[in-house]
């Protein structure tokens, strides 16, 4: 019963995914075809709010609402990086799916995504048993 709150944040979400037409197969290939805005509108709103929401965290030492302080680490830049990013967005581009929408996308009745979600899971599965032998 205590996690009943993230469970309806996440049916709230799921709900804006689908209104802002995010889970759409159609959607998605339109931005990886430069066709339009829509996506990139989307994802660059997300970063600007990200990015606004951790400038503030940081300039106000601001605290959890147990009043424990809020610590974000600086990150450091490797060059698996850009590999990771260059098979994350191949997958995103052949499946039409990303990691945040996949629920949506079987909740909306898309149930090939399970497959998608299956092979997210062995990726992630994956990446955490080869992290010490990937290139830095």
């Amino acid at each position: 019963m205590s996690n009943l709150k993230y469970t309806l944040v996440g049916i709230f979400f799921g709900i804006v995914f689908v209104k802002a037409e995010i889970i759409s197969w159609f959607r998605i290939q339109e931005m990886f075809r430069l066709h339009s805005f829509h996506m990139y509108g989307v994802i660059g709103t997300a970063v600007v709010v990200g990015a606004l929401s951790v400038w503030l965290i940081k300039r106000r030492n601001a605290t959890s609402l147990e009043g424990e302080k809020i610590s974000i680490p600086n990150k450091e830049f490797r060059y698996g990086q850009i590999f990771g990013g260059l098979l994350f967005g191949l997958g995103w581009a052949i499946t039409g799916a990303c990691p945040g929408p996949l629920y949506a996308q079987i909740g909306s009745g898309f149930s090939v995504i399970v497959l998608t979600l299956l092979f997210a899971i062995l990726g992630t599965w994956s990446y955490g048993a080869l992290r010490e032998k990937l290139p830095k």
